[in-house]
């Protein structure tokens, strides 16, 4: 499913049009980005909840150059699927 399914179901179910339904689904995604941005917990019950973690400086393994490689600390998104989710 992408973005532009999203919004037909949305158009479908409601008596809004295309662009409208866009619109809505755009507000949603960048809104969604910036709390996850500004590393705030996003919790969709049912759905899931989304935060970002810090991930440590660890080693890894080139497998073409058979090298162990340092692998810098960051930042990631942990998504954690809801019971409902789990479920289906």
């Amino acid at each position: 499913m992408i973005k532009n399914d999203i919004a037909l179901e949305i158009e479908r179910k409601t008596e809004f049009n295309r662009a409208k339904s866009l619109s809505i689904v755009d507000r949603i995604l960048e809104n969604l980005k910036e709390s996850l941005a500004n590393e705030e917990k996003i919790e969709i019950r049912g759905f899931a909840s989304m935060k970002v973690v810090s991930k440590k400086t660890g080693f890894g393994r080139d497998i073409r150059r058979k090298k162990q490689i340092k692998i810098k600390h960051g930042k990631r998104i942990k998504f954690r699927p809801g019971q409902e989710l789990k479920n289906l």
